[in-house]
C-alpha cells in the first residue's frame, strides 16, 4: 500500500493530502477566483479602501510611537489596520499574491485577471493611503518627528543587501499571515494572525511598499525634507523583493505541498478562464 492510499485510508476525504489542507485549499481557491472576476469598479474602490484601513494602522501606529518611542509597542497596535482590512474584505496589493495565484493555477482564473487585480490595486492603496495621510497630518501634526524618523529609515537606507533582505521579509510576512488567515474559520484566530502580521512588519520596521509609503507620504505632507523621487527609488526595489519574498518563499512552496490537489482540480476547470470572462 502506498503512503498516499494509506493516507486516505487513515483519513476522511479522498483527496492525496490531509482533510484540513484539502478545505484550506479550497477556501483559497473559491476566495480568489471570487476577487479576480470583480469588475473595475469594485477592484478600484476595494484597493482604495484598502489603502484607508491600513492608514488606519499607520494612524494607531504613530500614537503609540509618539507616547512611546517602541517599535514593538507600536507595531502591535498597527495590527488594528490588518483587522480592519480582514473585517471589511479589503484589498492590499501584498495580500494578493497566494490567494489570486491559487485559483490562476487551479484555472478558475486568468493571467490578465491577475494583472488586473494587482494594478488596480497597488494603484489605488497607493491613492487612498496618500489622502488619507494628509488628513493624519493635518490632524496630528505634532507626529512629524516620528513621521520624519520612520521616512528617512527607509529612503536613506539604501540599495543593499540589508534592504533587499527587509523586503523580502516583508513580502513573505504578510503572505505568510495570509495563509494563516486561511487555514482556520474562527475569526477570532485570523484576527490574532493579524496582530502578529503588524508586529513583525511595523515592530521590526521590514520593508513593506504600502506601509512603509503611507509612513513616508505622511512624512512628505508634513514638511519634511524628503520628496517623491526618495519615495520612488526606495519603492522600485522594496516592491520588487516584496513580490519575490511573497511568491518564492511563501506562494510556490505552498502550491508545492498541494501540488496534487491542483492537479486534480485543473482537470474539472473549465477552458481559458480569460476568455470566459
Amino acid at each position: 500500500m502506498s503512503n498516499t492510499e494509506r493516507r486516505r485510508q487513515l483519513g476522511d476525504n479522498d483527496a492525496p493530502v490531509e482533510e484540513e489542507i484539502e478545505e484550506s485549499f479550497d477556501r483559497i481557491v473559491e476566495e480568489g477566483a471570487q476577487r479576480l472576476a470583480r469588475n473595475w469598479t469594485t477592484m478600484l474602490v476595494t484597493g482604495t479602501f484598502g489603502g484607508l484601513e491600513v492608514g488606519v494602522g499607520v494612524m494607531a501606529y504613530l500614537a503609540v510611537m509618539h507616547q512611546t518611542q517602541d517599535h514593538l509597542l507600536a507595531g502591535l497596535a498597527f495590527g488594528i489596520g490588518l483587522i480592519a482590512l480582514l473585517l471589511a474584505k479589503s484589498e492590499l496589493f501584498t495580500e494578493g499574491f497566494l490567494i489570486p495565484i491559487a485559483a490562476v493555477a487551479a484555472k478558475e482564473a486568468g493571467i490578465g485577471q491577475l494583472l488586473k487585480l494587482w494594478g488596480a490595486t497597488l494603484v489605488m492603496n497607493l491613492v487612498g493611503g496618500w489622502a488619507f495621510m494628509w488628513i493624519v497630518v493635518q490632524g496630528f501634526p505634532q507626529w512629524k518627528p516620528e513621521l520624519e524618523a520612520a521616512a528617512r529609515h527607509f529612503v536613506e537606507a539604501g540599495f543593499s543587501w540589508q534592504s533587499l533582505c527587509l523586503a523580502v521579509l516583508g513580502g513573505s510576512t504578510i503572505t505568510l499571515m495570509t495563509r494563516m488567515q486561511h487555514g482556520t474559520d474562527s475569526d477570532v484566530a485570523k484576527m490574532a494572525a493579524a496582530v502578529v502580521g503588524g508586529f513583525l512588519l511595523a515592530g521590526l520596521q521590514l520593508f513593506h511598499s504600502i506601509l512603509d509609503s503611507l509612513l513616508i507620504f505622511g512624512a512628505i505632507h508634513a514638511g519634511v525634507q524628503v520628496g517623491y523621487l526618495d519615495w520612488l527609488g526606495w519603492f522600485g526595489y522594496t516592491l520588487l523583493f516584496n513580490m519575490l519574498g511573497g511568491l518564492l518563499l511563501v506562494t510556490a512552496l505552498r502550491l508545492l505541498r498541494i501540488k496534487d490537489l491542483v492537479k486534480e482540480h485543473r482537470k474539472n476547470a473549465p477552458g481559458d478562464p480569460d476568455a470566459a470572462r
